[in-house]
C-alpha cells in the first residue's frame, strides 16, 4: 500500500502547507524517531488529537543544541506543546545497569547515539520555556510518568523531585494518555488557564497552596525523604497502590518539610487516574489512521525498534503481573483492557496488505501474552482491592484465568487466508498456564491453550522469564516459586516429543536483584546448568524509577514491610554476581572459583568448573582431579 506524505502527521513548514492550514493547535516534540504506528506513543497521541479535530504537527529529534531552530521551526502551536521523551526511558535506553553507553538506540534512525539528550523531557521543557514563555507545555510519555512524584535517579545516584520541578513544564498527563489529553485540548481550546485546570484525572501539577480532602494521601515531604530513606520507602507503597486501584486516592507531597509562603511551588498533586479503558475506547485507539510506517525521511534507514514490532500486533494493555522491578503497572495499571477480535482483525489485515510482509506474524501479544480477557468475576471485590499483583504471592481465587477468549482471537486470526503463521513473542506467563482452580473449563482452557502455543506459535524458541532460582529472592521480585519452571519445562518438553519438534525454551535471568546474594548466584548456575542451559537472555538489575525493587534497593527497607533488606551496590559486587551467568566461559573460570571459596561454597567448584587436563599439560601436579564414571553417576543419581 502507498501513503502520501499528507498521510503521517506534519513534520515540517512544507507539510503544514501541504494540508493547507494556517496555524497548528499542538506541536509535540518526540525523543524518538517518528514512526506512525500504535506502538509509538507521540504516534497515539497525536492521532489522537487529530481525530479529535485539532491540527497537530509532530518535531522528531529536534536538535538541541545551537540556535533551537528545531524547536523555532513551526512557530508558536495556538493551544499548547506536548513532550514526548520516548517509549522508553531515555537514560534506560542510553546506558546499560553499569552505565556504559548502549551499542545502539533503538528508536533511532541507523541506531545512531546522538539524537537524543539525557533527560529530554527536562532538556525540550527548559528550551520551549526559555522561547515560549507563555506556551502551556505538556508532559507525557514513561519519563515523566515515572517522576511524578519523588524518585531514585540511578544515573545520578540521587533522589530528585517530581519533574515538573525540574523542567519548568506547566502539567504531567501520566500513564496512558488518549483520555486526558483530550480533556486538555478541549478546557484550553474553550480559554482556561493551564494554571486553572486543576481537576482532569491522571494528571500532576504544582501548586503553592492546597486544602487536603478527607480522603486524600498526604506523602512524606522531598525534603524529608532526603534526609530519612524509611520516609522514601513509606512513600511509596502509597504511590504502588494508589497506581493499582479502581478508585484511587488523590496523593499530595509537600516539597518541603515547612513551606513557605515566598516560594511559588510548595505541593505536588497526583489526581486519581481515569478508569481502564473500555473495549470500545480502546478500539477506536487502535483504530485510528496509523500508516504503521517510518516517516518518509527515514527512507533507506533502519529503526532497530520498529524492525522488530513492525509485523506484530498489540492486543491489550496493562499486567496484573506486579512483578517487583516492572514498570507496567506504574504506567499502564493492573487491569486489563481489551481490544475487540474485530479490531485485532482489522490490524492484522493491515498488516498482510505491507510491501515485505511474507505471511509471518512476530507477534500477538501484549505487555503479557496470555492475559488476554482475563479480570475479576466478582468486580466488586476488585473496586475494593489494593493488592499489587493479582498473581502473587498466589493468584487470587477472584481472578478468572480462562484463555478460551485469547484461544478464540488466535483461532480468528490463523483462519485468514493472508496469514501463514502467527508467533507469540511476548513474554508468557507459565504461572497462568500450570493455576488450577475451580473452574473446570478454565482449567481445560489453559491445558489447549500450553498445547496449542507450543506446537503452533513457537518459532523454535519459546520465551519465559523465571528471574532467578532462589524463592526468597523469587519472593522479593513477586515471581513464582523455581519449581513451577520445572513443572512448565517438563511440560513443554512433553509436548515437543509428542508432536515431534525441535524448540527450545529461552529463560530470562537478572542478577544483583535486592535480596539476592553470590551464594544464591552461585546456586541459580548450578539449577540452569543441570537443566542444559547456557543462558543468553541475562541481565543486571538496574534501578528505574518507580518499581518496588528499586525502592527496596536505594532506601535499604521493603516498602511494604519496611524490613532491612541488603542490595549488592558496587560494580565489583555486581560484577561477582553477574559472573555466575557464564560458568561455561573458560574466561569466568578463575573468579568463579575465587568467588566460591570466598563465599564458603567451595563444593560447587566441580559441579561448575569441572577441571579437564589440558592435552599437553606440564608436569605440576594440579589440586583438581576429573570425576571418574561412578563418581558422575553417583552425582548424577543425587541431583535426580
Amino acid at each position: 500500500m502507498t501513503y502520501r506524505l499528507t498521510d503521517f502527521l506534519p513534520t515540517t513548514k512544507k507539510e503544514i502547507e501541504l494540508r493547507g492550514w494556517e496555524e497548528v493547535d499542538i506541536i509535540l516534540f518526540s525523543a524518538d524517531a517518528y514512526v506512525d504506528h500504535p506502538s509509538f506513543g507521540a504516534a497515539v497521541i497525536g492521532r489522537t488529537l487529530e481525530a479529535a479535530g485539532y491540527r497537530v504537527a509532530i518535531i522528531p529529534q529536534p536538535d538541541w543544541h545551537g540556535d533551537y531552530r528545531d524547536f523555532k521551526k513551526l512557530g508558536r502551536p495556538r493551544l499548547f506543546f506536548g513532550i514526548a521523551p520516548g517509549c522508553m526511558d531515555s537514560m534506560v535506553n542510553k546506558y546499560t545497569a553499569n552505565r556504559r553507553l548502549r551499542s545502539e538506540d533503538a528508536y533511532s534512525p541507523d541506531g545512531r547515539h546522538d539524537l537524543r539528550p539525557e533527560y529530554p523531557t527536562i532538556v525540550y521543557s527548559k528550551i520551549l520555556r526559555e522561547l515560549y514563555p507563555d506556551v502551556p507545555i505538556i508532559l507525557g510519555g514513561i519519563e515523566a510518568s515515572l517522576r511524578r512524584l519523588t524518585h531514585y535517579d540511578y544515573w545520578q545516584d540521587k533522589l530528585r523531585p517530581c519533574i515538573l520541578c525540574e523542567s519548568q513544564a506547566d502539567l504531567i498527563i501520566y500513564g496512558m494518555g488518549e483520555k486526558p489529553i483530550v480533556e486538555l485540548a478541549r478546557r484550553i481550546a474553550e480559554g482556561s488557564a493551564i494554571e486553572d485546570i486543576h481537576d482532569i484525572p491522571q494528571t500532576v501539577y504544582l501548586t503553592k497552596d492546597i486544602k487536603p480532602a478527607d480522603d486524600d494521601i498526604v506523602l512524606h515531604s522531598h525534603e524529608e525523604c532526603l534526609h530519612n530513606k524509611r520516609s522514601q520507602a513509606e512513600n511509596f507503597r502509597h504511590i504502588e497502590e494508589q497506581s493499582n486501584m479502581m478508585h484511587a486516592h488523590r496523593l499530595i507531597q509537600p516539597l518541603a518539610i515547612h513551606p513557605s509562603p515566598m516560594t511559588a511551588h510548595n505541593y505536588v498533586v497526583v489526581n486519581p487516574p481515569y478508569p481502564p479503558m473500555t473495549t470500545q475506547e480502546l478500539d477506536v485507539s487502535f483504530d485510528l489512521p496509523y500508516t504503521r510506517l517510518p516517516h518518509p525521511k527515514y527512507k533507506g534507514k533502519r529503526i532497530p525498534a520498529y524492525e522488530m514490532i513492525k509485523f506484530s500486533v498489540n492486543i491489550h494493555r496493562g499486567c496484573f503481573g506486579g512483578c517487583a522491578f516492572c514498570t507496567i503497572s506504574a504506567h499502564q495499571g493492573k487491569f486489563i483492557s481489551c481490544r475487540s477480535k474485530e479490531s485485532i482483525l482489522k490490524e492484522v489485515k493491515q498488516v498482510a496488505q505491507m510491501e515485505d510482509f511474507k505471511g509471518y506474524l512476530s507477534d500477538l501479544g501484549g505487555p503479557s501474552a496470555n492475559m488476554y480477557g482475563m479480570h475479576g468475576r466478582n468486580l466488586n471485590i476488585c473496586e475494593k482491592c489494593k493488592r499489587p499483583s493479582c498473581i502473587h504471592p498466589q493468584v487470587c481465587p477472584n481472578l478468572n484465568t480462562d484463555h478460551t477468549k485469547l484461544l478464540e482471537v488466535y483461532h480468528a486470526v490463523d483462519a485468514l487466508p493472508e496469514i501463514k503463521k502467527s508467533f507469540i513473542g511476548s513474554g508468557v506467563r507459565y504461572d497462568l498456564l500450570l493455576y488450577r482452580g475451580k473452574d473446570e473449563v478454565a482449567n481445560k482452557a489453559a491445558m489447549d491453550y500450553t498445547r496449542e502455543l507450543i506446537t503452533r506459535h513457537v518459532s523454535g524458541r519459546l520465551k519465559v522469564a523465571p528471574e532467578h532460582t532462589s524463592d526468597k529472592v523469587l519472593m522479593l521480585m513477586r515471581k513464582p516459586p523455581f519449581q513451577q519452571f520445572y513443572d512448565f519445562k517438563r511440560i513443554f518438553d512433553r509436548i515437543c516429543r509428542e508432536e515431534g519438534l525441535r524448540q527450545q525454551i529461552i529463560p530470562y535471568f537478572i542478577s544483583s536483584h535486592p535480596g539476592c546474594t553470590e551464594a544464591e548466584m552461585a546456586e541459580l548456575a548450578v539449577k540452569t546448568k543441570h537443566l542444559d542451559f547456557q543462558l543468553e537472555q541475562v541481565q543486571d538489575f538496574t534501578p528505574t524509577p518507580m518499581t518496588v525493587s528499586t525502592e527496596t534497593w536505594y532506601t535499604g527497607f521493603h516498602p511494604y514491610t519496611l524490613e532491612p533488606v541488603h542490595s549488592a551496590k558496587t560494580p565489583k559486587e555486581k560484577l561477582a554476581q553477574r559472573q555466575y551467568f557464564f560458568w561455561y566461559k573458560p574466561e569466568e573460570r578463575r573468579g568463579i572459583e575465587q568467588s566460591l571459596r570466598r563465599i564458603g561454597r567451595a563444593d560447587l567448584i566441580q559441579e561448575l568448573c569441572p577441571y579437564t587436563p589440558k592435552p599437553y599439560g606440564n608436569n605440576r601436579a594440579s589440586t583438581h582431579r576429573e570425576e571418574s564414571p561412578k563418581e558422575k553417576r553417583g552425582r548424577n543419581r543425587r541431583h535426580k
